[in-house]
């Protein structure tokens, strides 16, 4: 993108070689650009706004933000300012930044640096956020955020996913043990189903998104090979707007619904998508929209509690089993 668009300009702390970045994902960028890739003090507030001044100029500016838990000193910026500004001087000026920044768990960085902190943001009109998992290409979906997104847009990372190898199904449709099937929203943004049984109707349906999308699959097909339970996965590459539309189609032939997140339940990512769905779809629904989360805990460094506050794939087997009406 900074190659082929003059306009990307790309901001951060520690970003510059040969350190590039807290996880090394802007490496070898300064040395091909040093004049667009600009490393910044420790000022998440004041970066905020440099990069709403440089998209009304005409900019389409990156922002990285070291841990998505400093998303809070950005929130004004955000809020007030960047989804703002477009109807406050009546379409006169666009603000098209990406913030990008690592969020989650599970790598023992203790309560300040491992918080799932995008749900923060759920209720603000005029923002988008994605969130790829494994099972989607972050750099297309990076590179549509920068160039075809007119507002700003949260582009979430989870921490647990930068050493994975992506997920790509065979020329069978099938990844593993598990069939893949993807759907586009009208806006281009890729929805990945994963089916234990491609060709059979699924008896419930898990949503889930990001760092919780390998331990959706994984719940997926543990249930199956237990109880012969079939789930349908579905993992949106965008989470706000709320998929409803997609994971809609999918209740309206199973009736049943979980939904798996990293954040904590309330007031969260699946509280609104269950509440959608469920004034959507009440008449097919057999059960009760389940949710599984995070407990209502600061998360601690030490791995064994850390793993006692944040959602496992254990959980989401558990709300499976209850959700369609199996005793685990």
């Amino acid at each position: 993108v900074l190659e082929s668009d003059p306009r990307v300009v790309v901001l951060g702390e520690d970003i510059l070689d040969p350190y590039g970045g807290a996880f090394k994902v802007t490496r070898g960028l300064s040395t091909l650009f040093p004049d667009r890739v600009i490393t910044t003090p420790v000022s998440e507030a004041g970066l905020a706004g440099v990069v709403n001044g440089m998209a009304i100029r005409g900019l389409r500016p990156v922002l990285e933000i070291m841990f998505g838990d400093f998303l809070t000193l950005c929130a004004d910026q955000i809020v007030n300012g960047a989804t703002k500004f477009s109807w406050m001087y009546n379409g006169q000026v666009e603000v098209p930044i990406v913030i990008r920044t690592p969020m989650g768990g599970r790598r023992g960085y203790g309560p300040t640096h491992s918080q799932t902190l995008e749900t923060l943001f759920m209720g603000v009109p005029g923002l988008t956020i994605l969130a790829p998992s494994n099972y989607h290409d972050p750099g297309a979906l990076l590179e549509a955020a920068i160039l075809t997104i007119d507002s700003p847009v949260l582009f979430i990372e989870s921490k647990m996913l930068y050493p994975e190898v992506l997920v790509a199904p065979g020329p069978d449709g099938m990844a593993g043990d598990l069939s893949v099937h993807v759907t586009e929203d009208p806006d281009g943004f890729p929805t990945v189903s994963l089916k234990t049984v491609p060709d059979e109707a699924a008896d419930l349906t898990l949503a889930a998104y990001g760092g919780m999308a390998p331990l959706a699959a994984e719940a997926a097909l543990n249930v199956f090979l237990r109880e012969e339970i079939k789930v349908e996965v579905m993992i949106p590459s965008r989470i706000k707007p709320h998929p409803v539309d997609t994971v809609l189609r999918s209740v309206q032939t199973t009736g049943r619904l979980v939904i798996a997140e990293e954040g904590v339940r309330t007031a969260g990512w699946g509280a609104e998508l269950g509440s959608q769905v469920s004034e959507l779809a009440f008449r097919v629904l057999r059960a009760p929209v389940a949710r599984v989360g995070a407990r209502e805990l600061p998360i601690p460094s030490a791995r064994p509690l850390e793993d006692l506050v944040l959602p496992q794939v254990s959980d989401i087997e558990e709300a499976i089993y209850r959700t369609a009406g199996w005793s685990s």
